[in-house]
């Protein structure tokens, strides 16, 4: 008797583990229709058109690369002229009064902006604001009684790495697209910008999903979609909703504006500092300050080392460019700098960062999107290069731009001319023509090789 008591004892047991164990470790959710029924409906389509200048049967890269054989190419035109393209992407509503976000990259430039909801209406929309920095971009349309549900925007802080995730969109034009996976990772940075935070995704994103949510499985907004890797699978990315949150009320007013120091950052190794005195590597070398802009009025100099800003220690260019983004122009900010062994606090005036639209004010006359200096012979010997011209500035949101060009490249090959002095490259860039193809062969700040070719604007 007192076997049989023990028997059902022990099964009881492992049922009760059993239990406990399911719950709380919940197998994948047996349907998504839940959460797209909630929300499918506050998602749109875009589609835009926009004139371009170019030849419509290719582009002029292909000639820089592969020669007169691209140019005898049958039916290709020989002269440039403005022709209308279309494209397409996604977007959401997040209020009853017609406001939808979307990636800026979906409707820059464009002339006309068409929204279909899921019942196939359609509305012309007009551009709020947009930020080429973060990709995002607000959208209005007059709804003129259409009830339509906005989505709820989340808190990407209470999600996990390893959650379920759900995009909604309009990839290769097959709009209310759904698919689902997980959250791969949290904070990426893959290149694309000095505010490069973004959720990874195997959730499927293909062209069309840009501007459509990333939802959890309460049906709140934690993402935008705005990013794949053509050659990879499982790899697609999407804006933290927090970031959104952020300078959401800048896009209702027109216009996002950061603060901005005018200096060209580098990253510190432990060898570069230990040469200009610093016994370690914290803080962000200054290789660069911009005549007249805010650092250079407030007495930064190149050499100097940034170490903190308000009293939050900065650790590489990035966490720094996003402190001083984050604080809005004429704000103050107290600026800790290690000079000739020594540190001490500057107090600058913070000016207002350029945006895609506005070009870079300095003592010399600008070259179009670019602008080089010469280098000087210190710089040449630490990296031991006998030519070349430092980039310092390029047009945000111009074809150099997003090419990969940034501040602080050094251009030593320009069209497969060398390039020696700012003389030559600004000799060189005049002589091309608007729309023919610039290549360029880059070394950057740590020695890295690399070859860009964009079409001059």
């Amino acid at each position: 008797m007192y076997k049989f008591f023990y028997i059902k004892f022990l099964v009881l047991l492992l049922l009760s583990v059993f239990t406990l164990n399911l719950y709380s470790n919940p197998l994948p959710p047996q349907s998504f229709a839940p959460v797209v029924e909630k929300t499918a409906d506050g998602v749109v389509n875009i589609s835009t058109t926009k004139t371009v200048t170019g030849n419509q049967y290719g582009n002029d890269m292909f000639q820089f690369f592969f020669g007169d054989q691209y140019n005898r190419a049958p039916n290709r035109g020989s002269n440039p002229r403005e022709f209308k393209t279309s494209a397409l992407g996604s977007g959401f509503l997040i209020d009853r009064m017609g406001y939808i976000v979307t990636n800026n990259h979906v409707i820059e430039g464009a002339d006309e902006i068409i929204v279909k909801t899921t019942t196939q209406k359609e509305f012309k929309a007009v551009v709020i604001g947009a930020d080429p920095l973060t990709d995002l971009a607000l959208l209005k349309i007059e709804l003129n009684g259409e009830r339509i549900e906005p989505l709820v925007l989340g808190d990407i802080n209470k999600s996990r790495i390893g959650d379920w995730v759900i995009a909604i969109g309009n990839p290769l034009g097959l709009g209310g697209t759904v698919t689902a996976g997980i959250i791969s990772a949290k904070g990426r940075v893959i290149g694309d910008g000095p505010y490069d935070n973004f959720i990874q995704t195997d959730a499927s994103i293909n062209p069309g999903n840009s501007g459509g949510p990333l939802l959890n499985m309460a049906g709140e907004v934690i993402g935008v979609n705005t990013a794949i890797i053509q050659s990879a699978q499982g790899l697609g990315f999407a804006v933290p909703v927090d970031m959104l949150i952020k300078i959401l009320p800048k896009l209702r007013k027109g216009k996002v504006s950061r603060g901005w120091l005018g200096v060209t950052l580098q990253e510190l190794d432990e060898n570069l500092a230990k040469s200009l005195g610093k016994d370690d590597s914290n803080g962000v070398l200054v290789a660069d300050v911009m005549p007249d802009h805010p650092a250079d009025r407030y007495g930064i100099k190149a050499g100097d080392i940034i170490v903190a800003i308000d009293g939050k220690a900065v650790s590489n260019a990035r966490e720094l460019t996003k402190l001083i983004g984050d604080t809005s122009p004429d704000d103050t900010v107290r600026v800790k700098i290690f000079r000739n062994g020594k540190q001490g606090d500057i107090n600058i005036k913070l000016g207002e960062r350029p945006t895609n639209n506005q070009t870079i004010a300095t003592n010399k006359a600008p070259t179009s999107n670019l602008e080089v200096r010469d280098m000087t012979s210190q710089e040449r010997t630490r990296l031991g290069i006998n030519e070349g011209v430092i980039l310092t500035s390029v047009r945000e949101g111009s074809s150099a731009f997003k090419s990969g060009l940034r501040s602080g490249d050094i251009i030593v090959w320009f069209n497969k001319r060398s390039v020696n002095t700012k003389s030559d490259f600004d000799n060189f860039y005049k002589n091309i023509k608007t729309g023919n193809v610039i290549g360029l062969k880059i070394i950057s700040q740590n020695g890295g090789v690399r070859f860009i070719a964009f079409n001059k604007e």
